[in-house]
Parts: C-alpha cells; sequence; structure tokens
C-alpha cells in the first residue's frame, strides 16, 4: 500500500461512511467497507496531517480499524476482537535474541513483547536463542526496533579493588624489682666454717674444707654427691643468692633474699598487608572476589568396626583400624559481591555484599567458633571515583602491675618500685573500590514511535 505523501485537512459533517471513503480517496486509495461497519453520523475536524494520520483518527470517530488489501486499496471493518482476528494482516519474523543466555532471560524478554506491545503469537526456542514472532506490521516493527536495542552489547565496569590490612603490636615492661621474698634454713656448723673459709677458693676446695673440719664424712659418697649437686646448681644453690646469719650453736640460721633486678624491654612490630584485584563485571551482572582459606572441621570420626588397640594385641588378628575423619571446609578470609548498574549519567550503581569469617579463638566441643561479620549497601559512584566501603578496627589494651602491696598506690614509688607493663594491639582493614567503566556505547532514544 502506497498513499500519497502530501498532507491536508479535513472539515467533514456527514455520513461515517463517507468519511472513510473520503480520506482514503484524497491519498489516492479506494476504502473498501466491511458490512460490519455501521453508518452514523459524525463531526470531523483535522489540519495538515498526512494518510497514516487522519485514518487513523477517523477509524477512532467511526469506531473502525483498517488493514491494507493492496498497493491502491484498503478495508475498513468494525473495531472488534474477531474481526481483528480476522481481517489484520499479520506478517511473522525469526529473532535471534544474543543477549538471552539462559532461559529465564528469554521468558523475560517474551512477556516484555506481548505486555508492552500487546503480542500474542509468540513461539520461543530457548535452546538455539530464537523468538518466532506474529502480528501485525506496525507492532511488529516496533518489536524490531526494541529487539534491535538489546542485541546491543551490555556495558561493562572494571573494578579495582585494595585490601588494606594493619596488625600493630606494642609491649613495653618497664620498672624496678625489689626483692620481696626471703629463704630461712638451718646451717650445719661445718657449712658455716666452710663459708668463712670460702673466700676466692673454688667448690673443691670448700668440700676440702668440710671434710677437714668434720662437716661430712670423706667415706659418705651420697652426702658429697648431694653436697655437689648443690652447690653447682645455679637457682638451688644457697651460694647464688646473697646470705645473712643469725644465731648459733644448732640453732644457726641463715637468710637469704632474692636480687634485685630493673627491667627495661620494648617490643613494638608493624604488619601492613595490601592485597589489589581488578574484577570486570557486566552491566546488571554479579561478580565475586575472595580473599582468605578453606579451614577443616571436623564433623564426625567413625570406626567400621567398633574396637581398639588392646583388643587387637590379645586377640593378635591384627582387626584394628584408625578412625575415619569426615571433614568440611569453611572459607575465611574476605568476600566481596558486587553488581554494577550504569545509569544514564554516566555514574554506576553498586550493590555490594561484604563477608568477613575468621576463628573467633574459642571452640565448642572441639568445634572451632567462627565469627562472622556482614555488610550491605547500595551506593552510586561516578566514573572513576574511589569510595572506601568498609573499615573495621579492633583495639585492645592490656596493663599490668607488679611490686610489693601497697606501693603501687603511692603515685611516685608505683613507676619505681614496681614492674609497670602495657601490652596494645590494633588490628585494621580498610577495602577501597574503584569503578571504572568501559564498552560504553553512546547513548540512544529509548523511545519506540509504531506508525499506522
Amino acid at each position: 500500500m502506497i498513499p500519497k505523501p502530501e498532507k491536508h485537512s479535513f472539515h467533514f459533517r456527514g455520513d461515517s461512511h463517507q468519511l472513510l471513503t473520503q480520506v482514503a480517496s484524497t491519498f489516492g486509495l479506494v476504502a473498501q467497507l466491511d458490512q460490519s461497519v455501521v453508518s452514523r453520523r459524525v463531526r470531523f475536524d483535522l489540519d495538515d496531517v498526512n494518510f497514516y494520520t487522519a485514518m487513523a483518527a477517523a477509524c477512532d470517530v467511526t469506531g473502525t480499524f483498517w488493514t491494507p488489501l493492496a498497493e491502491k486499496q484498503v478495508l475498513v471493518a468494525k473495531e472488534t476482537p474477531e474481526n481483528r482476528r480476522v481481517l489484520e494482516r499479520m506478517a511473522m519474523r525469526t529473532f535471534e535474541v544474543s543477549t538471552a543466555t539462559t532461559p529465564q532471560e528469554m521468558l523475560e524478554i517474551t512477556n516484555v513483547l506481548r505486555q508492552i506491545f500487546e503480542i500474542r503469537f509468540i513461539q520461543q526456542q530457548a535452546q538455539s536463542g530464537l523468538l518466532i514472532v506474529r502480528a501485525p506490521v506496525e507492532l511488529l516493527d516496533g518489536a524490531t526496533q526494541f529487539l534491535e536495542t538489546l542485541g546491543r552489547s551490555r556495558p561493562q565496569v572494571m573494578f579495582d579493588v585494595k585490601v588494606y590490612e594493619i596488625d600493630h603490636q606494642y609491649t613495653r615492661n618497664l620498672g624496678v624489682h625489689i626483692p620481696n621474698t626471703f629463704t630461712l634454713y638451718n646451717i650445719p656448723a661445718g657449712y658455716l666454717a666452710a663459708l668463712t673459709q670460702l673466700g676466692g677458693q673454688n667448690i673443691q676446695s670448700l668440700i676440702n674444707s668440710l671434710i677437714a673440719s668434720g662437716g661430712i664424712n670423706q667415706a659418705n659418697s651420697t652426702a658429697i654427691s648431694g653436697l655437689l649437686a648443690q652447690l653447682t646448681g645455679q637457682q638451688s644453690s644457697i651460694f647464688s643468692t646473697p646470705l645473712a646469719t643469725f644465731g648459733g650453736g644448732l640453732t644457726l640460721m641463715g637468710l637469704s633474699l632474692d636480687q634485685l633486678a630493673v627491667q627495661l624491654s620494648l617490643n613494638e612490630s608493624w604488619v601492613k598487608l595490601l592485597d589489589h584485584a581488578t574484577l570486570r563485571a557486566g552491566q546488571g551482572k554479579d561478580t565475586t572476589f575472595r580473599m582468605g582459606q578453606r579451614y577443616p572441621v571436623i564433623n564426625a570420626s567413625f570406626a567400621p568396626i567398633f574396637n581398639t588397640p588392646a583388643i587387637a594385641q590379645v586377640l593378635q588378628n591384627g582387626t584394628f583400624q584408625a578412625p575415619i575423619p569426615s571433614f568440611s571446609y569453611e572459607d575465611l578470609g574476605l568476600d566481596i559481591k558486587v553488581r554494577p548498574v550504569i545509569s544514564s549519567t554516566s555514574s554506576v550503581d553498586l550493590t555490594l555484599e561484604l563477608q568477613l569469617r575468621t576463628l573467633a579463638g574459642q571452640s565448642v566441643n572441639g568445634v572451632p567458633v567462627i565469627a562472622n561479620r556482614q555488610y550491605k549497601a547500595s551506593i552510586r559512584l561516578p566514573n572513576g571515583e574511589p569510595a572506601m566501603v568498609a573499615s573495621t578496627l579492633s583495639e585492645s589494651e592490656a596493663l599490668t602491675m607488679t611490686g610489693i602491696p601497697g606501693l603501687g598506690a603511692i603515685p611516685v614509688l608505683n613507676k619505681i618500685a614496681t614492674t609497670n607493663g602495657k601490652s596494645t594491639e590494633d588490628d585494621e582493614l580498610m577495602i577501597v573500590i574503584t569503578p571504572q567503566i568501559v564498552n560504553l556505547e553512546p547513548t540512544r532514544s529509548a523511545e519506540i514511535w509504531l506508525s499506522k
């Protein structure tokens, strides 16, 4: 069907049959009216329009629709679903939908064609990615334009992910240890003589002096061995610490105190880790970045035959079998799941899911407890702008003081006469994500016009 391309104006008062015939003849066409068209008086005013606009308006006024029959002939019938089904001219096209990779995506495209374009006859072949559509030509042209926009490659986003982990440990011990323990013991007379005679002598000279003074019997080798062990021991020897004596005769006593010590120690460590990953994700597609390890957890332990090594040894048949453990692996570390959606302003809408799983340092019936922290959010970032999406910091501090009771409450002496210890630990985890849009085609109009 080829109508004249010029535009005309209409100011009509009269019968609906005459209106339809006049509009068609004005553009060089012949209108054949179906017997279902009802004759009634109408009023029609329209200025400077082409054939498709004028014929659509005339059909709205008269309650009819038209369909082409030949190059210069159209058929006009009453607007009813039955007439549409029987008389309307239909066309059929086959589309290859390369963007639909799953049956679910194919079904979504089919539902869009049925709901927006009101196309009823659609056959889908999900395995080959084909859609067979049968509809009026104008609707089929609109559906074609819509499916062509889907055929464009989806934009993609490059993610630059940086994970910073800082572990700082600090330990300090400062103070003076004042002797606060003593040992009291009895000293035989022979030992005292040896003490007074020892001077700069060695241990062998001391033993000879004890034998000469009668402190020990030379024939008693057991006593000599025990004395040697006591004197040569660095911790238990009575000569390793200062010694004071008091009393006399059978009641001669010895008193020894521990040593005066000054402690100055400092231990500090920094551990800085940086994990850098580059991810690429398509429009509306999920991408996952996982950093960590898989930790084995024993679920059960069993043996095919109830037996023990003792029973197998008694039976002497070698039937003992070691228990067979059952393991499951838990993912520990950091999981990042990102879904990007590119807006019309070249910004990136991110749906983020972060999960951090670590060992809690304790267990229940031998099964370790896993600490779990999660973060979910949706943010919008301009193209190329970094964002710190998560930061976690744990701090612990421990203060200790060792000394004589009472001195720790005195403001000055608690720093001098006691040993003060301080231990701190800081753990920090920071995640920075920078999106960069790639493969972005120029923006096109999303409007689809149907011509009738």
